[in-house]
Parts: structure tokens; sequence; C-alpha cells
């Protein structure tokens, strides 16, 4: 479809040369001789881009540009202004305009700015329509429950998401918290800004106060250029601490500074560097038991604790199951071109009597594995895990034996549940009850080979050697 251009200008030369001109380049384009006529018509239809002269009795250009941007925001404006009248031009270029064409202006010159304004605008559009579809996906379908305690998350999202206030968000592995911080992000002020995140447990110590607060260049060994940490990068959005639980005290002192003086100095600096950015922390912890523990600090966890939000286990809102079942199966239908209409009425029977050691998290893969490995259109028992049928994975504690140590009892446990839970760490220390950093050390400890280093985006394994159980 061709573009649509509207011509503003009193000078009838000016305007029937111009409307010539672009009609030849096969554009669509309608005219006006003043301000008010343009805007008669703009209320009519929508127009890609305005071309208009500054200097019109009544209403000028300017006054023009400033009603544009309110009625018709995605439209793009290009300012006319004669040679000795440049003031006007970059009067209107901070008020807003794309750019201007000097009188007397020519086909050539006019061509190409015309190009680039409907270049920008389809950028513009295909952004902002990005935005909202984003803004619209961590508004609506993702974030399902009708039972009481999701209403209260729901009504907490709404009332914390134009504020600034650091959030912290706690639930079992697998709950959405994440998207929790998401909608937060996507639903307030900040929505027009960055969304970085960080996991916590993902990265070695001596790496992560680089990822934060950023470094100079020579700041260590293999730092070969400046670089950015994430609090720079979410100026002005929103930075999520993910298992904030699992930094070590002196990064937590560290942080807690930045979160009061709300300024970072990089790593190699001795300038400090103001930033406006809105923390959300999550955790699967309890964080006063890690304070008890000495594991957190007392004022970073007040600092952080402003506005607490609690998401319920998939277990404690079975209501919401059958909501998030047909959501799920919508998603992965579009995902896979698959056609799957629902679940048998025995599989959501099993989903209610199920665990749900993995939340909504553990849900959705059922889903997407039964629509993706189906040959019906019903999804039945035999579509899904193994565990689902029979009640999911058990630690198998026949490995404890009469007359073992402390110590050793402690080590066929750990083993055990690991292996229960697929050699996953972030599980197998959900269900032990211990942080993600415990359950390393303890694996170093049995001189456990951990892939990478340590745990990874929360999903790193280990691989348990038969040698090792004995």
């Amino acid at each position: 479809m061709a573009a649509c251009i509207l011509v503003v200008d009193d000078d009838t030369l000016v305007n029937d040369f111009l409307v010539t001109t672009l009609r030849e380049s096969a554009y669509e384009v309608d005219s006006a001789f003043s301000a008010e006529a343009a805007l008669d018509k703009i209320a009519g239809r929508e127009y890609d881009l305005v071309v208009s002269d500054v200097r019109m009795p009544r209403m000028d250009g300017l006054a023009l540009l400033d009603r544009l941007r309110s009625l018709a925001p995605d439209t793009v404006v290009v300012i006319m202004t004669a040679f000795g009248e440049i003031t006007d031009a970059v009067r209107a270029m901070k008020a807003g305009a794309f750019e201007y064409l000097v009188k007397p202006v020519g086909a050539d010159a006019t061509e190409a700015v015309v190009t680039r304004a409907l270049e920008f605008r389809r950028l513009k559009v295909e952004n902002r329509m990005l935005r909202e579809a984003v803004t619209r996906r961590f508004a609506a379908d993702q974030l399902i429950g009708q039972s009481d305690r999701m209403r209260r998350v729901f009504d907490l999202i709404d009332a914390v998401a134009n504020s600034r206030a650091t959030v912290l968000i706690t639930g079992e592995s697998g709950t959405g918290k994440e998207l929790v911080a998401r909608a937060i992000h996507y639903r307030g002020v900040r929505r027009e800004g960055p969304f970085e995140a960080i996991n916590c447990a993902a990265l070695p110590e001596n790496l992560f106060e680089s990822e934060l607060f950023g470094h100079e260049k020579g700041a260590f060994t293999g730092a070969v250029r400046q670089r950015r940490g994430l609090f720079e990068a979410a100026d002005g959005g929103t930075l999520l601490l993910d298992e904030i639980s699992e930094i070590t005290p002196a990064l937590q002192a560290k942080l807690l500074r930045v979160l009061q003086e709300r300024e970072i100095q990089r790593l190699g600096s001795d300038k400090k560097t103001p930033v406006d950015v809105r923390v959300i922390a999550t955790t699967n912890r309890h964080i006063p038991t890690e304070i008890a523990a000495g594991n957190f600090r007392t004022d970073l966890y007040y600092r952080l604790n402003v506005v607490a939000i609690d998401l319920p286990s998939l277990r404690d809102r079975r209501a919401d199951i059958p909501a998030l079942v047909e959501c799920f199966i919508r998603r992965y239908n579009a995902e896979n071109g698959r056609a799957v209409k629902r679940v048998s009425d025995s599989v959501m029977r099993l989903f209610d009597q199920y665990s749900w050691p993995g939340n909504v998290r553990e849900l959705e893969n059922f889903i997407e594995r039964g629509v993706v490995t189906t040959s019906g259109d019903v999804l039945t028992p035999e579509d899904f895990p193994r565990e689902l049928v029979t009640g999911g994975p058990r630690p198998q504690t026949r490995a404890i034996e009469p007359g073992m140590s402390i110590h050793d009892m402690e080590k066929a446990l750990i083993l055990a549940t690991l292996e229960a839970e697929g050699n996953n760490q972030t599980r197998a220390s959900d269900r032990l009850g211990i942080s993600s950093r415990t359950l390393r050390n303890k694996l170093y400890e049995y001189g456990l080979k951990v892939p990478g280093g340590g745990a990874a985006a929360g999903e790193s394994e280990v691989t348990v050697d038969e040698s090792v159980k004995g």
C-alpha cells in the first residue's frame, strides 16, 4: 500500500510542486493551504507523513507539529523553512520534527528526505507494536488464575507497577517469579525502558561484581575493554536480581550501597555514575532463616523487601490448573502447528492429584511435551511422563543404612535426591531445603565434578559417578 502524505503550505506554487513530485513517486498525496485545514484532514484519516511549511498565517508549522504529537503520534513530520530562517527548523527538530527542507525545495532533496522519514516511521510503528505485544504477553495470557491468592498477587502487581519501590518476590521454583517481575515492568511507567535480568546463582563470585557494576579496561586480567554493567544497562528501566539469596555477604554490602546511593562505580574506576533503576529481587528461600544462619544481611533484606509478593505453589492453587492447561495448549499448538483440543478427563484427575514439585513451569513442560508428541487431538496419560502417573520421583532413602555416620547419611540423602531429580541441582536443592551454593559445596566435598564450575542458569546438572555413591 502506498504511503499517504499530507502537504501543508499556504504558497500555492510550492504546494502544487510538492504534490506533483510526490505523486510521480507513487505516493498518495493530499494537500492543505493552512494548518487549520490540515487538522481537519488529519481528523478524518491517518497520514504516514506531513510535510509542512513553518511560516503560515494564524497557526504556524510549530503549532501544527505540537498538535500532531497528541492527535497522531505515529505520523512523522518534515518541516520546510526559508534559507534565512534556519533557527525555525532547529526549533522544530527540538520539538519533534524528523528533518527539515530548505526552500526553494528541489525534487531530489525532497525524495531523499521523504524516503528517510517514511523508513523512520515504519521502524517507529514496528517498535511500538513489538512493545505492545510484549506488554500484552506479560499482562494477559501469561498471568492466569482466579484463586484468591492469585487475585491478591494481581492486585499487588497493579499497585506497585507505577512506583519505583523495590520488590521482593518469593515462592518455590517454577511458580512464575520472573514472570511477575516482567509484568510489573511492562505494566508500569518504566515499560519503555530496558528490562535486564541476572541469575545470581549462575555466576562465579569473581565475575558477579563486573556483571552488575561494569569495569574499566585493565581492571583485571582479561578486561581488554571498558564494559557497562547491568545497572547501567538497565538505567531508566528495571533490573531483576534472580535468586538474590545466593550472593555472598561481601557482594550484599556493595549491592546495599548502590540501592541506598543510587549510583555505581565500575571496577577499576574512581568515578561514581548515577543510575535510575528499579530493582526487583526473587528468591525461593526463606530470607529470615538465611539471616538467622548468618547468610544474608538484615539491612539489605529490609531495603529489598519494601513490597513483598509471595507466589503460591501450584498445589495450593489447583483450581487454576484447567485455565493454565488451556493456555499452554493454545500456545504450543500455535508454535508447533498442532491442533490438540484438550486433555482427557483422566489426565485432569491426575493433574489434580499430582504434587507439582516444579509448579507451573512443570505443568507447562508437560503440556508442551504432550502437544508435540501426541498422535491424537486429545492428550491422554500415555502422552505424559511416567512420574505424573506414579505421583512423581522420590529420593531413594534405602541408601541410608543402620550404623551410618551423620556425614554418610547426609551424603547418601543428597546423592539420592539428585538421582531422583534427574541430577538437576536447582530442583534437588529445593527439595533438600538448602541453597544452590550449599549443594555445590557439598558436591565438591564429595569429589564430584560439576560441569561449568557451578550452577548454570538454574538448570545445571551433575553426573553422579557410581564409584562415589558407595
